[in-house]
């Protein structure tokens, strides 16, 4: 296994004297990922998510329970373990600002033991492989955030690690940016079969890039399944904003599975049961029916697929 969890319990006491309180973030969870998986373990804000990673990658003492990443103990070797996974915390960079990313890996090559010609090896294959070796030789601050993520992912990946954590990588990042990290990173698994292991909040990210799903609330894990069954029954559900123009007539397409949740002069929001009806089919009768200014497609918020989780019967 490339990760084994069992049991794993993390508390945290807070406040002073009579205000004391324990806080269990992690309550005994149990999974295992196997190598070059893609998973995506999510959930909303105080899940638990973050202190998983933490514990994963050695920064947290777990509090009970074990676990073990390419079978080491994390926070008992955390050195050797570095060596061997790679980390990605949101907008936290391993670049220096004011140095091109070429002199940022030459100082995290050393830091990874690798020689000469090893970095100048890696980092000619990482530019080649995230489209990113025209900016390696510019200053990290002249970079737009999505050229300066490509860079960064570079930098992670160049010790070749084997266990890829991501926590909200995406963050920050606009629609084309997301789209091709989350391509990036399923070329990286699919190619060099390195195993992700992804947190978001963005529902984009985990139905483009994982291939299974944990979900996490309140420290236990409460659904763990493919994301192709997760997108046939939890995210079938999209919606569709439509801006009009104000003097043309609304013509609503009567369609099953669609439901207007909001009219007005210049708006229109749709909610699609992909099971019933695609998103195509919909869009291709609002574009013959209806003078749009503007036509997007939404996710269904994180927080809405959980609750249909809890709302769902158990099996």
């Amino acid at each position: 296994m490339a990760i084994e969890v069992r049991a794993l319990t993390k508390t945290f006491t807070t406040g002073r004297r009579r205000t004391r309180r324990t806080v269990e973030a992690v309550r005994g969870i149990s999974f295992s990922v196997e190598p070059g998986e893609r998973l995506a373990y999510i959930g909303p804000n105080g899940a638990g998510k973050s202190t998983s990673i933490k514990i994963l990658t050695g920064i947290l003492h777990p509090t009970s329970g074990d676990a073990t990443v390419l079978g080491i103990v994390p926070w008992e070797q955390r050195k050797r373990l570095a060596a061997r996974i790679g980390t990605l915390f949101g907008q936290r960079s391993l670049l220096w600002a004011e140095l091109s990313s070429r002199q940022s890996y030459r100082m995290l090559a050393a830091i990874y033991g690798l020689s000469r010609d090893e970095e100048r090896a890696r980092v000619g294959e990482l530019g080649e492989l995230l489209d990113a070796a025209d900016l390696m030789d510019q200053p990290v601050r002249t970079l737009s955030l999505g050229q300066r993520m490509r860079c960064e992912l570079a930098a992670f990946l160049l010790h070749r690690p084997e266990v890829l954590f991501l926590d909200e990588p995406t963050i920050g990042l606009d629609l084309l940016a997301k789209q091709r990290f989350r391509e990036l990173l399923v070329r990286i698994n699919e190619e060099q079969g390195t195993t992700v292991f992804l947190t978001s909040h963005d529902v984009a990210d985990i139905e483009h890039v994982a291939e299974r799903a944990i979900v996490i609330n309140h420290g236990t894990v409460i659904h763990d399944a493919p994301v192709a069954a997760m997108r046939r029954t939890l995210l079938a559900t999209k919606l569709i904003e439509v801006g009009l123009d104000d003097h043309a007539p609304i013509e609503v397409p009567a369609l099953p599975g669609v439901t207007v949740v909001e009219r007005t002069d210049l708006a229109l929001r749709l909610v699609v049961d992909t099971t019933t009806t695609s998103v195509r089919t919909v869009l291709d009768a609002l574009l013959t029916g209806t003078t749009t200014t503007d036509i997007s497609v939404v996710d269904p918020p994180l927080e809405q697929v959980i609750a249909e989780i809890y709302e769902r019967p158990a099996s």
